[in-house]
């Protein structure tokens, strides 16, 4: 499966995997927009966040406030904000779209 995730966080269920690799990758918005040609599931659970999202990669990614778990074979397209923002503070697109990020893709082997 192949989950779009607005965090670097690689969610695994330990109780199933008591170990995990994971081989992390920085991508283009081309690399991550060929991988969601496949069916994903999008756990972003921000708003704007998912309408970014949506606008780089040419494709819907909505806004899904859900628990995932990564299993091995599992891939992961992550939105990282490469600063750190105030807590409490929601970015609106505009804001969102001023700030530095990277894609990052994970795999989980």
């Amino acid at each position: 499966m192949i989950y779009v995730l607005n965090t670097l966080i690689v969610p695994i269920d330990f109780s199933k995997h008591p170990q995990a690799t994971v081989k992390f990758t920085r991508i283009s918005v081309e690399e991550a927009r060929k991988l969601l040609k496949q069916q994903f599931v999008s756990a972003v659970g921000h708003e704007a966040t998912a309408n970014l999202l949506s606008k780089l990669l040419s494709t819907p990614i909505p806004a899904n406030r859900v628990t995932v778990f990564m299993n091995p074979g599992d891939v992961g397209v992550h939105f990282f904000l490469r600063s750190r923002i105030p807590e409490g503070k929601v970015l609106s697109l505009e804001e969102l779209e001023k700030l530095d990020y990277w894609l990052v893709k994970s795999e989980v082997l």
